[in-house]
């Protein structure tokens, strides 16, 4: 082998290195937020699939740096194939130990996280961190059962509907922004007060509560049955289940202290486990 060989093969060995040292701090990072700060990894395989990179990089270090012969290769290779098993495996258990579910949303700008312990079927809901990371914010209100059907219903909202231990129908609702320039906490239902008609679907809002005519059928909700999330979405519950969420577009434009109806759109989202897209709703008239 030339010298120049050589020293290409010098180069990559310690980039190898370098490479397998950044990964290294990347997880010492990874430990000091989990211990200090309840932080997680958005995704837990990420914590097995670093350190298999980092088992790689310096497999491929110790060859491209070192001189070995034969027996040592061979011994090094059953070494970094022994503990890319390992990490494998204690991967593939630890994702039956904790259900994820990740989802991005359509402009990839936010990104859903819920994980749930397989043991006991409690959920947390999640809010990244620094990119990588997450951190839980709340648990998720019951135990669920079964699997979970998420729906953005805009690109800072997103529905998250499952069944719980109690056989009921629940909704969790994703937000990341706001409608009135997040000066102050608003409510949905005060913001979106009016006559709101869609295809199939008409909403009436007042002080009274909300109905929804949908399908030639007509619900009532009062307040009491009314679940807000963050800014931006409520639930619409019945017998302790949830039937629709209303969300605001994000064209949507009010404030619950501005006497001007609302401008823009809401969307009515029917929950249920089945496929079935979200009604986008326009202000037809005024109500109170």
């Amino acid at each position: 082998m030339n010298r120049s060989n050589k020293k290409g093969k010098k180069i990559i060995g310690w980039l190898f290195f370098l490479a397998a040292i950044g990964l290294c701090c990347v997880q010492g990072v990874y430990f000091l937020l989990e211990n200090n700060y309840t932080v997680e990894y958005i995704d837990n395989r990420i914590f097995y699939v670093i350190n298999l990179l980092i088992i790689v990089f310096m497999m491929f270090t110790i060859f491209l740096l070192l001189t070995l012969e034969k027996k040592g290769k061979i011994l090094i290779s059953s070494i970094a194939a022994a503990l890319i098993l390992l990490q494998a495996g204690l991967m593939v258990n630890h994702s039956y130990e904790t259900k994820q579910v990740i989802s991005f949303s359509p402009e990839l700008n936010h990104l859903l996280v819920i994980k749930e312990d397989s043991d006991t079927g409690q959920a947390a809901y999640y809010r990244t961190r620094y990119g990588l990371f997450a951190r839980p914010k709340e648990d998720l209100p019951y135990q669920t059962s079964g699997d979970y059907k998420v729906k953005w219903l805009e690109k800072d909202i997103a529905a998250v509907t499952y069944e719980a231990a109690d056989h009921n129908l629940h909704q969790y609702i994703g937000t990341y922004g706001a409608r009135d320039g997040g000066i102050s906490y608003s409510y949905v239902a005060s913001m979106s007060r009016g006559q709101w008609k869609g295809d199939a679907a008409q909403v009436t809002n007042s002080s009274e509560g909300i109905a929804i005519d949908y399908q030639g059928e007509t619900e009532h909700y009062t307040q009491e049955n009314m679940v807000q999330f963050g800014t931006l979405a409520l639930v619409l519950m019945e017998n302790n289940e949830a039937k629709w969420t209303i969300a605001l577009n994000e064209n949507f434009q009010s404030n619950s202290n501005d006497p001007e109806p609302p401008a823009g759109e809401i969307t009515l989202y029917k929950a249920t486990m089945e496929k079935n897209a979200p009604i986008t709703l326009e202000y037809i008239s005024t109500t109170d």
